[in-house]
């Protein structure tokens, strides 16, 4: 491999990341790196990483200003209505996509494979409920001191399930979380202070009223649902931006590449795997008290397996490992059933054809993730490269004519 493919991945995943790199630059196998980029982004990724800093901010904050007024445009092609009120389908968007980079931390980064994280989605509604509806005989607080509870809460079921489970990988591990996602929903329909079927009514929200008495956060009311659901969002982006070019999360990187040689190198894996996966149930906690809070009901038949497979399909769609393609594949996992409701025989079918080609086309999600192990990766491997761009010059200009 020449120096211009990058940094040479951990052993055992240089031939995936060659050919991670070679789909994101848009080069087919065996040519050059410097051949014309033929992706459907193509040139988009170097231009931004060559972006000035200040620049790239300036672009970034346009982008914010018009996501936060999404609900409020309403645009006539992507809106769900008549079926669905959009700025709720922006609410469910904005929820699925929190969800989405929080899975991101446990799959994407550390490489875990969790099937039950619907399970932590579950406890962060549940603790939500419990202790802001007037149903709950627990003690009642303000909904919003409720958020850092679920994700406290959700933070220690995640460390009692990683504890006795994160010696296992691969498939075992999936098992385990299946279950554990499972025996949370039965658990919630078997004791009675869960109440089962029935559940909690009237579920708190954020305080507010407007003027004619109606609350600001009433459950209909899905823009400042969305508003607050999205700062979130951005706030939870910009840890995990952080947090990804830490040291710790170049260990979870190494453990996703290849766990035995990150043991070797003196890593410790166990621990950083159950950070991994406290971290991504704390967030996971933090989405299902959003939830909860803003539908207003919470039973067990709202936390199934179905919807635990839709989380993890919104991880791989956006590319696994990349937080902006998280947050874009649990959009679109969110958006699709519910711009079709008006055919809801088909909208399921729709979904599934989208899903099938758009992994077909882009099978490593629409985002694929580009490491840079290092926090300023990308200057030094600008550097690399021009020097040996130079050498080559210098070595083809040397040589005599045949």
């Amino acid at each position: 491999m020449s120096m211009t493919d990058g940094p040479t991945a951990l052993p055992g995943a240089g031939a995936d990341q060659a050919a991670a790199d070679r789909e994101s630059k848009g080069t087919p196998p065996g040519s050059s790196a410097a051949a014309p980029r033929r992706g459907w982004f193509a040139g988009w990724s170097e231009r931004w990483q060559a972006m000035p800093r200040q620049q790239q901010w300036a672009l970034l904050l346009v982008v914010v200003v018009l996501a936060y007024l999404l609900p409020v445009i309403d645009p006539p092609l992507i809106s769900t209505e008549p079926g669905n009120d959009f700025p709720l389908a922006c609410q469910t968007m904005a929820i699925y996509a929190l969800v989405a980079v929080g899975l991101n931390v446990v799959i994407g980064y550390a490489g875990l494979l969790d099937l039950g994280y619907i399970a932590f989605f579950a406890v962060g509604s549940y603790t939500a409920a419990m202790l802001t509806s007037p149903d709950s005989t627990f003690l009642k607080i303000p909904y919003l001191w409720t958020i850092p509870v679920a994700m406290a809460v959700t933070m220690f079921f995640g460390v009692m399930l990683g504890v006795p489970t994160l010696r296992l990988r691969g498939d075992y591990l999936a098992i385990v979380t299946l279950g554990f996602g499972e025996i949370v929903r039965i658990l919630a329909t078997i004791i009675p202070a869960m109440k089962g079927q029935v559940g909690f009514q009237n579920v708190g929200h954020p305080p507010g009223v407007q003027s004619n008495g109606v609350p600001v956060f009433a459950n209909s009311n899905g823009v400042p649902w969305y508003w607050l659901t999205l700062t979130i969002l951005i706030i939870v982006l910009l840890l995990a931006g952080n947090l990804e070019r830490s040291r710790v999360g170049r260990s979870w990187i190494a453990i996703r590449e290849d766990e035995d040689a990150a043991e070797t190198m003196g890593v410790p894996t166990f621990k950083y795997k159950v950070w991994a996966f406290a971290i991504g149930a704390s967030i996971g906690g933090l989405s299902g008290a959003l939830y909860s809070g803003q539908v207003g009901f919470v039973n067990n038949q709202k936390f199934d397996v179905v919807t635990s497979i839709l989380f993890v399909a919104a991880v791989v769609l956006g590319g696994a490992g990349n937080k902006v393609g998280a947050i874009l594949g649990g959009a679109i996992v969110a958006y699709i059933p519910l711009r079709f409701t008006a055919i809801a025989d088909y909208k399921y079918l729709i979904f599934g054809l989208t899903l099938c080609l758009i992994m077909i086309f882009r099978s490593h999600g629409l985002l694929a993730a580009r490491q840079r192990l290092l926090a300023y990766g990308r200057h030094a491997y600008a550097a690399v490269r021009s020097s040996h761009d130079a050498k080559a010059k210098t070595a083809l200009g040397g040589e005599a004519p045949s």
